[in-house]
């Protein structure tokens, strides 16, 4: 690498850990993370897998459900900055979070994730039914137990972020009372666990043989044995599909082709294009892999359209 392209390199890393200024709304904006929502557009996965998505009274309640779990998500991350604030402070990128740098007291983060994590349940609870409410409460118990100390036990800090995903995915179906099928959540569960551990497998390469790993169990855990879970999920994973998308449930096929079964093809396509980044140690940020891979996203894209195709029965 050149002289020049290392400066820039490190003059793109100095801006991107460079606080960001702004009042103290903005403060509490950055510490909800916005960059991580995306992660809830996971509570239209049960309807959509049902064909149940696209009726007004879903539509209402999926916009709620999802507005619900990010206010949830948002409490757990302004409750665990708020508790990680002196080690942050210490932290070379982590010290400008708006918790740690000041910009958002201590107290004020911890009052805010608490009023949150307190009315979505209770929201849920009057808009959407006991069972939404319960799973909330379940899932703000789990994240601030992960906060406080199963994010330093091996193994479960890994089960704890797949279930908070398959949380994400049961939701919605728990809105609008559709049955979750056991293929589903196989499927989506280990999906999970393979993206959780590919994200962790590519933070320990990337930690290799530096001081001061950004997660303590990175340096517990060994790069083989994070490569084996992602490798075991991922079978599992598209095992679980190809046994969904081989139950017919007693619907008779009347479609032009049988859409179902080939969209196995895309999804055991994309599982490979996207171990790719893990085996290269490239997927520490799950999000960027999917939504700037073109081929990725291209491969999605049939995906979706042949499910689509399946779910209508066309």
């Amino acid at each position: 690498m050149t002289e020049t392209a290392v400066l820039r390199q490190r003059t793109h890393e100095e801006r991107s850990a460079s606080p960001r200024k702004g009042g103290l709304l903005a403060g509490l904006l950055r510490t909800a993370r916005p960059k991580q929502w995306v992660k809830n557009v996971l509570v239209v996965a049960a309807p959509a897998a049902a064909g149940e998505l696209f009726s007004r009274h879903a539509l209402t309640q999926l916009a709620l459900v999802f507005v619900l779990f990010t206010a949830c998500a948002a409490a757990v991350y302004l409750v665990n900055d708020a508790r990680d604030a002196d080690a942050d402070r210490a932290h070379p990128v982590k010290r400008h979070r708006p918790v740690a740098a000041g910009q958002v007291p201590v107290p004020v983060a911890y009052a805010v994730g608490g009023c949150l994590g307190v009315l979505a349940p209770a929201a849920a609870a009057w808009l959407c039914g006991p069972a939404v409410a319960a799973l909330l409460t379940a899932y703000l118990a789990m994240q601030l137990a992960y906060c406080i100390s199963l994010k330093h036990v091996l193994v479960v800090d890994l089960a704890v972020v797949t279930t908070g995903f398959l949380m994400r995915a049961m939701i919605g179906g728990l809105a609008l009372g559709i049955p979750l099928s056991r293929w589903f959540l196989i499927t989506t569960g280990f999906g999970a666990l393979f993206m959780v551990s590919a994200k962790r497998y590519s933070e320990a390469v990337q930690m290799a043989g530096k001081a001061g790993a950004t997660r303590a169990l990175l340096t517990e855990y060994t790069t083989g044995y994070l490569r084996f879970v992602w490798q075991l999920a991922a079978g599992v994973a598209v095992l679980g599909y190809c046994l969904w998308a081989m139950e017919e449930g007693g619907v008779p096929h009347t479609s032009v082709l049988p859409w179902r079964q080939l969209s196995m093809v895309a999804f055991i396509l994309a599982i490979l294009r996207y171990a790719v980044f893990a085996d290269r140690g490239t997927a520490g940020e799950p999000e960027d892999v999917v939504l700037r891979d073109r081929a990725l996203a291209l491969i999605g894209v049939a995906w979706m359209a042949m499910y689509g195709l399946a779910v209508a029965n066309w």
